[in-house]
């Protein structure tokens, strides 16, 4: 997938071509932004949407605050995009099930998709999740409802309701 910068900020994609990690890590941006340290918010201190504690666990020991963009980038990569196998699914889910592992975790975002093509939904990416998403009717609509389904029923979905309904409605939207 090909991502054009429009003057709002947002990204829109030209089928034919596939989205790969660098487009994906610049529209999770837009979702992520910068640093927020939210006392109601599990993860603490967060910046380009990496908490403290996965920073530290890959080696920064800085302050937050100053977390360099391109550390995010190699965590993104490491962590969630590589892990959830993101380049392999259809072009219509890849970037969902990176967002949804970076929201949620790598497991949880793959069990969302496995449960969407009626896949044993064991958290693991493997042949038969890949080729059964191949060509699956309303994907991109059965992934993300299973995501809300989820998201409603935790502890501190009061807090986050308005933030992560409009993430996963910009995902449906496409934008």
């Amino acid at each position: 997938l090909h991502w054009h910068h429009h003057e709002t900020s947002n990204y829109c994609a030209d089928q034919g071509n596939q989205m790969n990690f660098d487009q994906a890590f610049t529209k999770l941006l837009g979702h992520e932004g910068g640093y927020s340290n939210n006392p109601t918010d599990p993860g603490g201190a967060t910046m380009w949407g990496v908490t403290q504690k996965v920073a530290r666990q890959h080696g920064y020991m800085g302050d937050m605050r100053d977390y360099p963009q391109e550390h995010a980038k190699k965590v993104y990569r490491q962590s969630y995009w590589d892990s959830c196998q993101a380049d392999k699914p259809p072009e219509v889910i890849r970037f969902d099930v990176f967002d949804g592992a970076v929201n949620s975790g790598v497991a949880q975002s793959v069990r969302w998709l496995q449960r969407s093509i009626g896949a044993e939904a064991d958290g693991v990416v493997g042949p038969q999740t890949i080729r059964m998403s191949i060509g699956h009717p309303n994907l991109l609509a059965k992934y993300n409802g299973h995501r809300l389904l989820f998201m409603t029923q935790l502890k501190v979905w009061p807090t986050f309701a308005g933030g992560w309904a409009k993430r996963i409605a910009h995902n449906l939207i496409g934008d």
